[in-house]
């Protein structure tokens, strides 16, 4: 099964670029899924249980390795990437 999740992160330290950035990039870099970036979240793209297990492993990383933070996720049970449409 497809599936797309939006996800928007609000790290509680002033330093909140560089952690979003950290977050993003190391979500780009995951040839599992499909990623696009705008100002406001994150929309990853593909199958289901490689979706999850990279929305899983992201937010243990950043809440282990920044603390504090509110990741806020919309799930969708379809793929939605605009490449694919």
């Amino acid at each position: 099964m497809k599936i797309s999740v939006e996800l928007s992160l609000y790290p509680l330290d002033d330093d909140f670029l560089t952690i979003i950035k950290d977050i993003v990039k190391r979500l780009n870099d995951d040839q599992r899924i499909e990623c696009i970036t705008n100002t406001m979240s994150t929309q990853i793209f593909g199958e289901f249980d490689s979706v999850m297990a990279v929305v899983n492993n992201i937010v243990k990383y950043s809440f282990e390795t920044y603390g504090k933070q509110v990741f806020i996720a919309k799930f969708l049970n379809s793929d939605v990437a605009p490449s694919r449409q």
